[in-house]
């Protein structure tokens, strides 16, 4: 009774993140690390904890040179920012050329080829080399999120047909056991089932959303702002911040559909947001995007003309398609108006993270529900009755993505990390005294790959205003992925060494891709050369050897020197 009764809150925890939980046999004899029971165990040569672009390509870049790999993702959908959080590539101007891994490239090239192949194209849009599914101006690339998750399972499928890479979906760390500086061990927790697996391997890389291994095995790491005296930056706060981190958005799919009524329900909390005013710490009485006049005069939102912020983050331009194919266009919604920055989820319990997230919902929603009823039209009406919400494009019941999109969780404390002064334009000029167009960022000589997005900070937990700065072409170094005293834990995602001003420019899809092929192959050499990845980085000749596999690989290690900014 007591294991059914569990399994029912999991599916109904699972219903409330919109998630339809999956129907999983039980397995008899599973139970968690401590239980009197013992659970089933599992052994690889690297595990890999989440699927998302860091996951993807570490478990690529792992098998690709040799390794067994254990992956675990806690939906049904792999591929993290992309595909379970519906937010199409945010890039650098560079990136169909140098600006990223040549894998990264691949999956890149493997969208445009699975829409030529599978989708009524017209002649004109099949022949474009640089075909954008929905000719949004975010991004060179905006598709549907099921269309990325085909093209990250092909790629991964070779490797899975052989058994060289097993994909557990639905599976979260619950737990992990420590011998002395290395990671022994890690539960994870079946959320269909109820069940745990014990996982096994010489390296574990932490490729979850919010840096989630890091407290089970008590790796040091930082969260929210870190405090001037800590990291020096120009920008850092005068005091420590932990509850300071970047908002997290319940992205949505829409269309429109003219002449049609798709009007919500309207939603519980419509009239708390409808009505919801804020100042920021940064300027008093400052308008953070709300529903009002102002707004919708600012996003510049027409459905009906196909404009403004109707095209911002599309990912199905109709007129790309044949007649009919597409009834309207599709586009994402994943704007300021619906930020929601007014609670963390990180390091909170799971009932405070749980409440948020329906908040945050609930704002999505009703933002919404305000463009279907009251956003002011050019014509001087109110609403665009045929918005319709596409629980079908995300893969929910509910319409919104599967997994909140998340900018900022927890980063290890690293032998060395990035900080603004090393990547941003201003501070490179103020220490160089070199010209904008001469200044470059802070080259790493243990670098292990290359990233440029500006330094996108949004509104944050504490009320900061939104920052976006720039930011030079930079390198990862490999000292950002090596925590200062584990041995066997590298990061794979967002969670490696930066801090909360520099995660503002490596937390972006390429990026994060990159550190997590860089894991993935460092696990992989330590693994052929039986080093530690702290050898690798301190010794040279290591380092050098390291680095040419990486190039050998396809991951560039530094922009060209005659590179030119705008």
């Amino acid at each position: 009774m007591k294991h059914s009764e569990n399994q029912y809150r999991r599916r109904e925890f699972l219903k409330r993140l919109g998630l339809a939980a999956p129907l999983i046999l039980a397995a008899p004899g599973c139970a968690g690390m401590g239980r009197a029971t013992r659970a089933k165990e599992l052994s690889a040569d690297v595990v890999v904890i989440g699927g998302g672009m860091g996951g993807c390509a570490a478990a690529l870049a792992a098998a690709r040179n040799g390794l067994t790999v254990i992956m675990t993702e806690e939906t049904d959908w792999i591929g993290g920012q992309v595909t379970q959080q519906a937010v199409p590539p945010d890039e650098n101007r560079w990136i169909e050329t140098i600006g990223a891994t040549a894998s990264y490239q691949a999956f890149r090239t493997g969208i445009r080829d699975y829409y030529r192949k599978n989708y009524p194209l017209t002649d004109e849009a099949r022949a474009k080399k640089f075909f954008n599914p929905g000719n949004s101006w975010v991004t060179a690339i905006g598709g549907e999120p099921r269309v990325a998750l085909a093209v990250l399972n092909e790629m991964l499928a070779p490797f899975v047909a052989k058994g060289q890479v097993r994909i557990l979906l639905w599976h979260k760390a619950t737990a992990a056991t420590t011998s002395g500086d290395r990671v022994a061990a890690v539960q994870v927790r079946d959320l269909g089932s109820g069940h745990d697996l014990i996982l096994h391997a010489p390296y574990f890389l932490d490729a979850t959303e919010q840096g989630d291994l890091l407290p089970l095995t008590k790796t040091e790491y930082a969260i929210g702002a870190e405090a001037k005296s800590e990291t020096g930056e120009m920008h850092a706060k005068e005091q420590a911040e932990p509850d300071n981190l970047q908002g997290f958005t319940l992205c949505f799919a829409m269309d429109y559909l003219a002449g049609e009524d798709h009007t919500l329900a309207k939603p519980r909390d419509y009239d708390y947001w409808r009505a919801f005013t804020m100042s920021t710490s940064a300027q008093k009485n400052y308008h953070v995007l709300t529903f009002d006049e102002r707004d919708s005069k600012k996003i510049g939102f027409d459905p009906g003309a196909r404009k403004g912020f109707w095209t911002y983050r599309r990912i199905a331009d109709r007129d790309q398609f044949k007649p009919g194919f597409y009834p309207g266009d599709i586009t994402i919604v994943n704007w300021p108006q619906n930020d929601y920055s007014f609670g963390q989820i990180c390091d909170v319990s799971e009932a405070e993270a749980q409440k948020h997230i329906e908040r945050a919902k609930q704002m999505s929603l009703s933002l919404l529900y305000w463009l279907q009823t009251e956003v002011p039209r050019p014509d001087g009406g109110a609403g665009w009755k045929g918005l319709r919400l596409r629980p079908d494009v995300v893969g929910t019941q509910d319409g919104l993505a599967k997994y909140p999109y998340i900018r900022e969780g927890r980063r290890i404390k690293a032998e060395f990390t990035v900080l603004e002064e090393h990547v941003t334009t201003a501070e490179r000029m103020r220490l160089t005294g070199l010209k904008k167009e001469e200044v470059r960022a802070l080259p790493f000589a243990d670098t292990v790959g290359i990233g440029h997005y500006a330094m996108d900070l949004h509104i944050t937990t504490r009320g900061d205003h939104s920052n976006f700065g720039g930011t030079l072409p930079f390198q990862i170094p490999l000292g950002a992925l090596i925590p200062r005293r584990v041995e066997n834990l590298l990061p794979a995602a967002k969670d490696l060494g930066v801090t909360h001003l520099t995660n503002g420019c490596y937390r972006l899809h390429p990026v994060e891709w990159n550190v997590g092929e860089a894991a993935g192959a460092l696990a992989a050499y330590c693994t052929a050369q039986k080093k530690s990845p702290r050898q690798v980085r301190n010794r040279p000749e290591l380092l050098a050897d390291f680095q040419k596999l990486l190039s050998k690989d396809g991951v560039r290690l530094e922009w060209p020197k005659d590179l030119v900014m705008k």
